[in-house]
């Protein structure tokens, strides 16, 4: 299996006034194709900055991120905007969908940076949308959805350009068992059938039982959980 992401001496410090606190200390990892890893730890850990590293929505102080061979940690942050938008979709705990949109409209939100015509961009929103099950919800707005069904909303919406990776935080964290279950099933489906590689920041283990294996952080350090397709160097 080929590795997708790969990891070497990632570091990140935030500074504060006379404050330095190394959120993440040189953290090797690879990542396979096609995998499902969850991330846990304790709160401060470091988990939900790995995954924004990776993610492109930050930047490391020392090391190297390379996605599909690309390495992120040197992109400008024009060139940055343009690979995330084209090859990572993001889920996080809150839906943050546009409540004055429909569910159809707010999925197409990321094809308006692309060359697509608004009948494309249709037919591809609707495509996402049947494939998280709600095609027949797809001209109701948020306020009149369920919270599980606002969270697959914005799936589809993190699938519509067919990315690569999916980064998902919390995808979980502000959802009923049973809603969270669904979600849950729905990233293993998007992830054995669709070929997926997906990436979960969770802090229940239920959760994690749907990944394929579990990386726990540490004070910013990697601990081996149930590991089987990614390594620690």
């Amino acid at each position: 299996m080929s590795t997708l992401v790969e990891i070497r001496n990632l570091s990140k410090v935030y500074v504060r006034g006379s404050e330095r606190l190394e959120v993440l200390h040189h953290v090797d990892l690879d990542i396979a194709q096609g995998d499902f890893l969850a991330l846990m730890g304790p709160s401060g850990s470091g988990k939900t900055t790995l995954l924004n590293l990776i993610g492109g929505l930050d930047s490391p102080t020392e090391g190297t991120i390379a996605v599909g061979g690309k390495h992120i940690e040197s992109l400008g942050e024009g060139e940055l905007a343009r690979w995330r938008a084209s090859n990572v979709g993001f889920v996080f705990q809150f839906y943050n969908l546009l409540p004055m949109l429909s569910a159809r409209r707010n999925v197409e939100l990321p094809l308006l940076l692309t060359k697509l015509s608004g009948a494309e961009r249709r037919r591809n929103a609707a495509i996402a949308l049947e494939l998280v099950g709600l095609k027949d919800r797809a001209e109701h707005k948020p306020g009149e959805l369920s919270g599980g069904q606002q969270q697959r909303v914005a799936i589809a919406r993190a699938i519509v350009s067919d990315p690569t990776l999916l980064v998902c935080d919390e995808p979980t964290g502000d959802l009923d068992r049973q809603s969270a279950a669904d979600v849950l099933t729905l990233l293993g489906q998007l992830n054995r059938e669709h070929g997926k590689t997906i990436i979960m920041v969770t802090h229940d283990p239920k959760a994690a039982e749907f990944a394929r294996h579990t990386l726990h952080l540490d004070k910013g350090t990697l601990v081996e959980g149930s590991a089987r397709t990614a390594t620690l160097s």
